[in-house]
């Protein structure tokens, strides 16, 4: 099966390589994807340039894909089964949780010179980055690609209620799944509490399993592949 593979704020396809390679052993063809301002060198890339790559793989998959979104990107594999509710099997949201229409993509931290650089480890200090070592925060570092202000700060747009219908698996790494159901069912993720069908896997790691627990997270996305 395709399982398309959609980085967080900061990072390229490459972050997904180790799950990538876990992935095709497991009978799959993963497709990481390098979006628009996130690796290909564009610091001009839009929220809607980065949705128009989402969908331009979503629509070469010759069947329907798991869309997997990590961090922000969960708001991008959203807007994939919104834009393509009938070419989407499944999503895979993996640390993060779905914008709402109207809100900002990921406006979260300070702009520098047109681009939002990786604000260094002080935000994400104590869960999120518990398993990286110093090594591994540094090459992080090194590899962190500032995300565009039209990125950040486009403005989310949904509109087909079949988005609902897809089927959600929520990954859940710095956070527990029921954590996770405590959020959905005190309102405070307003698109997964009309979603239909919500199931959640639990990884023991930090914010980048795709980091840290390559193989596990491989696993969780082969056996939510397997559930479309």
């Amino acid at each position: 099966m395709d399982i398309l593979l959609i980085g967080g704020l900061w990072l390229a396809g490459s972050v997904w390589d180790d799950v990538a390679s876990e992935l095709r052993a497991l009978g799959h063809r993963p497709v990481p994807l390098t979006l628009p301002g996130q690796g290909d060198g564009s610091a001009s890339a839009t929220l809607d340039d980065q949705v128009a790559a989402v969908l331009a793989a979503v629509d070469a998959a010759p069947a329907k894909p798991l869309v997997v979104g990590h961090s922000a990107a969960c708001t991008l594999a959203w807007l994939a089964a919104d834009r393509r509710p009938e070419r989407v099997a499944r999503l895979a949201l993996v640390g993060g949780f779905p914008s709402a229409d109207g809100e900002s993509y990921a406006d979260f931290f300070d702009l520098v010179d047109g681009v939002m650089p990786f604000p260094g480890w002080g935000p994400f200090e104590g869960p999120d980055s518990v398993d990286l070592d110093a090594r591994a925060r540094r090459a992080f570092e090194a590899a962190a690609v500032p995300v565009p202000a039209g990125v950040v700060k486009g403005v989310v747009r949904l509109a087909d209620a079949r988005r609902f219908e897809v089927p959600v698996v929520l990954v859940c790494p710095e956070y527990t799944p029921a954590q996770a159901r405590e959020w959905i069912d005190a309102g405070d993720v307003p698109e997964l509490a009309r979603a239909t069908h919500v199931e959640y896997a639990d990884i023991s790691s930090g914010h980048w399993p795709m980091l840290t627990q390559p193989a596990e997270l491989a696993r969780l996305l082969a056996v939510a592949a397997v559930g479309t």
